[in-house]
């Protein structure tokens, strides 16, 4: 038995199937590392695997937050590793498999989670809303250019962070950045798909998606508090279909802006994986995939 197995890579190559495969074969239990699948009742938007669809594999981190509640790197990784040391202890094998890279490297590397301060978390936040994102990413600039260099402009949430630990600590953010060492022995297997491959695998799981009745969804959500919750109001279809409940878009460029959103996701996915050297990548149309993974595997 491996230690950890993790599979990764953009949304929509094939991870969940890929992840079902390799455990149904190991004997392996699953751990999501997709930040929004850790909420309750985001299944169909999130392109959750349905239970039924699960094949008896216990699967973790799956339904663990309300829409309400902010999700944490900080107690995803102390959660997502007591699930990993259960399944070891449980003699199976612990099968990571996820998108969301900050998540994954959370639970397979040596990573540093900083301290938090909900008032100043609180003051950033109100400070934001005053003067605006241009102004606290140039802020974030000015006090720690490698951090900024690595965080989108427009991406609120993680300045303020940066921001925070940078106050709190007296340290760049960037000091507290992962570095490439994993925890334990790792095999990382990640699925490439060819760029116009890809984009037509988003388009398709969009259109499914509606069809599948995601506004029905982002509704019962809506009533549950969606709003209120600062991550899981941002998640990609969630936005947009929210956006047409309000009368701000049409389903179709509401469908049109999440195909958009999703492939630049995708992008930012590839930007971070691609760099780590210990990945091994496997195409994703290959009809060996499943072999080709098995022997990566085993001859690691």
């Amino acid at each position: 038995m491996t230690s950890v197995i993790a599979v990764v890579g953009p949304t929509a190559s094939g991870k969940s199937d890929l992840a079902l495969e390799l455990a149904q074969r190991l004997d392996g239990e699953i751990i999501n590392a997709d930040a929004m699948q850790l909420y309750r009742g985001m299944d169909i938007g999130t392109a959750k695997v349905p239970i039924e669809e699960r094949r008896g594999i216990a699967h973790h981190q799956l339904d663990v937050l309300d829409v309400r509640e902010e999700a944490s790197v900080a107690a995803y990784q102390r959660e997502a590793r007591l699930d990993l040391a259960g399944v070891r202890a449980r003699g199976h094998q612990p099968i990571l498999v996820g998108g969301s890279g900050l998540y994954v490297r959370a639970v397979l590397d040596r990573l540093e989670i900083p301290p938090t301060d909900p008032n100043v978390r609180r003051r950033l936040r109100d400070e934001l809303t005053t003067v605006g994102v241009v102004v606290m990413f140039g802020r974030l600039r000015h006090l720690d250019p490698v951090a900024a260099h690595t965080i989108q402009p427009n991406n609120d949430r993680r300045i303020i962070r940066a921001l925070e630990v940078i106050e709190i600590t007296g340290r760049p953010f960037s000091a507290t950045m992962p570095t490439r060492d994993y925890l334990l022995p790792t095999i990382a297997i990640g699925l490439r798909v060819p760029r116009p491959e890809l984009d037509g695998r988003i388009a398709t799981r969009v259109h499914q998606m509606w069809d599948a009745g995601l506004l029905d969804e982002v509704r019962r959500l809506d009533a549950a508090g969606l709003r209120e919750g600062r991550t899981a109001a941002k998640a990609l279809g969630y936005r947009e279909a929210l956006a047409h409940l309000d009368g701000l878009a049409s389903a179709e460029q509401a469908i049109e802006e999440t195909i958009t959103a999703t492939r630049k996701f995708a992008r930012r996915q590839e930007s971070w994986f691609r760099p780590d050297q210990r990945i091994h990548w496997l195409d994703r149309d290959d009809p060996q995939l499943v072999d080709r993974a098995l022997d990566v595997i085993s001859s690691a």
